[in-house]
């Protein structure tokens, strides 16, 4: 189903007055109208009636120095928004070591710059039980695109086969081939000690041989370029290389090994870093390293807390090929998860029997052929169920993709989409799948109202979806940023127009649900600035909030909840006062946002039990902890007319 247009606009000469009209009438010129134009959308949006019926968008006044390129944004517990850019898809910003993040505090107004001790660009991002944020991965180096490429580059395999100590070499080190040409290193790389194995063999007679002792060198990667520049440096035969300024049993033991070293395009590449942020403290706190470099990961959280790290562009810039790992916020280390490709940023949504559902959705890198496919990933077995039905399959990067509210419903909806890479293919096209059917399918959805891609979609109190700006073609180019916004209710499967925004909004944007019920978007980062696409675009630093149909409207009375529990047990109820309780009819546990690159698999709602006495609310949680994981809530009651409490903050354990 299409959506629904606004109505028609009513005569401008009711606005404007006998004396404008005669006046435009003289002026022929296109800008007055234009101006006059503007002037009746601007009345027009400003009346109480539209907004009640629509919304409206409001610019949030920011000062300059607290202006940032916002490439996340995650709410946490605390109800501030931390907005993280790192180097904020600067490359002078990276090469100075200028890391940005800036906190925000909706509620008072304010803001606040964090130390950021890592360049967390395009990094991956998720919650913990504990209300903390976990931020793993990030940018090691900017890409080189193939036209700029000055000297040859590669990944160098560093091995150590000392089993007494580990090898560190800094950044610089020079790598020298068995004909003679060096490589440096780009970064500093650690090589674990050698593993030490014993051989014990035995006689006929059952005494024991003498020890024999085995040595496996350890490895590690790091990205190297030739010191000449010119393909002259270029390789394709593997050779092991000799380490300048090791010299002895330290030049025996370790060594160099490539196997192919070329002027190609070299990517982004990654980091291991993984940090936690505290919301109380404010700050990041260093937390174990990942195993693999990522940059562009999703991190998504487990029914147990855990977290898993999946997929990226590794330390040379290469797309892993499946390697994942899980995180533990008891130990603050890493291990070794199942093992899957996807591409970039894959969109991953943990379902009902704790099982993550892959909608095709995500946001970057990786071959059209390969990972694209929807389907249930089942971690635990390391098995994956296809889902078919989905049309234009070929159109899934940078969609939108969300589970439909309530949780408990198990739909996950995809929206929009482009083609791969810097396709100019768009798609206005929706689907759904109900995963709690036996072969679930997609079953197409309503259209957007124009092929979308970035689009921003936001879970809302009241189980509708908002969803809002995006742009027709690859990053805005040709001035393609929509500026339209609409709700899509899961109740009656269709769209319904909201208030324009003011801003566009495409790569590097993001839009997260406020606990007032309001919705922030912040971000753009246009290739272009003009609709010839001769000038090159600016990165947008203004953010805007969109406040809801449902809080204008004159005779509403938002429902305040009032001094109840802090926490609740999993399957457990908790009672809060409620002025006019009889008014509620629906309670939601929301799990905040963390978003990036059209992608928040954190976001969910979980409808509540609900009991209604004088004066008080009695809500109950869901038992399962696939569908409740372990961590901090926003609770919105809502009465029947839609309009939601703000939230209160409370923790799941």
């Amino acid at each position: 189903m299409p959506v629904s247009r606004r109505p028609a606009q009513r005569t401008k000469k009711t606005l404007l007055g006998g004396a404008a009209v005669v006046v435009l009438a003289g002026l022929n010129a296109p800008a007055a109208l234009t101006f006059a134009e503007d002037r009746y959308h601007s009345y027009k949006i400003d009346r109480p009636a539209y907004k009640a019926e629509y919304g409206s968008w409001a610019r949030v006044v920011i000062p300059e120095k607290f202006r940032t390129n916002a490439i996340h944004a995650a709410l946490l517990r605390t109800g501030k928004v931390l907005i993280v850019a790192g180097s904020g898809n600067d490359e002078e910003h990276f090469d100075a070591g200028t890391f940005d993040t800036v906190l925000w505090d909706p509620e008072a107004g304010t803001f606040k710059k964090i130390d950021t001790p890592e360049d967390f660009f395009c990094g991956g991002h998720a919650a913990l039980p504990d209300g903390r944020l976990l931020i793993a991965g990030g940018t090691a180096r900017y890409e080189v695109l193939d036209d700029k490429v000055r000297h040859a580059g590669g990944g160098m395999r560093v091995k150590n086969e000392n089993p007494d100590k580990p090898l560190t070499l800094r950044k610089g080190t020079v790598f020298r081939s068995p004909d003679g040409v060096e490589y440096t290193s780009r970064f500093d790389v650690t090589v674990p000690k050698a593993k030490r194995a014993f051989e014990v063999d035995y006689f006929e007679s059952g005494a024991m041989k003498p020890l024999k002792t085995k040595v496996t060198a350890s490895e590690q990667r790091v990205f190297v370029e030739a010191v000449k520049d010119g393909p002259q440096s270029v390789t394709t035969e593997s050779a092991q290389y000799r380490i300048r300024g090791l010299k002895g049993k330290a030049a025996d033991n370790a060594y160099g090994l490539a196997e192919k070293i070329t002027m190609d395009r070299q990517d982004f590449q990654g980091i291991r870093a993984a940090y936690e942020f505290d919301p109380v403290a404010e700050k990041y706190v260093p937390v174990g390293p990942m195993k693999e470099a990522r940059w562009y990961p999703t991190l998504v959280g487990l029914e147990d807390g855990r977290v898993l790290a999946v997929s990226g562009l590794d330390d040379i810039g290469e797309i892993l090929n499946g390697a994942n790992e899980i995180y533990d916020a008891k130990t603050k280390k890493w291990s070794k998860g199942p093992f899957r490709y996807f591409p970039t940023y894959p969109a991953l949504f943990l379902t009902k029997g704790g099982k993550l559902f892959y909608p095709g959705a995500n946001a970057g890198y990786g071959p059209a052929d390969k990972g694209r496919v929807p389907g249930l990933w089942d971690p635990g077995k390391n098995t994956f169920t296809a889902a078919g039905g989905l049309t234009d399959t070929d159109e899934l990067e940078t969609a939108a993709s969300l589970m439909l509210p309530p949780v408990q419903d198990q739909k996950v909806m995809v929206l929009g989409g482009g083609g791969v890479g810097e396709s100019r293919k768009s798609t206005a096209r929706t689907a759904i799948v109900d995963l709690a059917k036996d072969s679930p399918v997609f079953e197409r959805g309503p259209d957007l109202p124009q092929g979308t891609r970035y689009l921003n979609s936001v879970l809302m109190p009241d189980d509708t979806v908002f969803t809002t700006g995006g742009s027709r073609d690859y990053r805005g180019r040709g001035a393609s940023n929509i500026l339209k916004a609409q709700f899509y209710d899961p109740a009656t499967n269709a769209f319904t127009p909201a208030a324009d925004p003011t801003v566009g909004r495409n790569y590097h944007s993001e839009a997260l649900l406020l606990p007032d019920g309001r919705v922030a978007t912040f971000g753009s980062d246009s290739l272009y600035g003009d609709r010839a696409n001769t000038r090159l675009g600016t990165f947008e630093q203004r953010m805007e909030v969109y406040t809801p149909p449902a809080l204008h409207r004159s005779k509403a009375v938002r429902p305040v909840i009032g001094k109840g529990p802090e926490s609740v047990a999993r399957g457990g109820s908790a009672t809060y006062a409620v002025e006019g309780s009889e008014r509620i009819a629906a309670a939601r546990l929301m799990r905040p946002s963390a978003v990036t690159h059209t992608t928040d698999v954190e976001q969910r709602s979980i409808e509540l039990g609900l009991k209604k006495t004088a004066g008080k609310v009695t809500v109950t949680v869901p038992k399962d902890r696939t569908l409740v994981p372990p961590g901090w809530y926003m609770l919105f009651l809502t009465d029947a007319r839609g309009t939601p409490s703000e939230a209160k903050w409370v923790k799941v354990g």
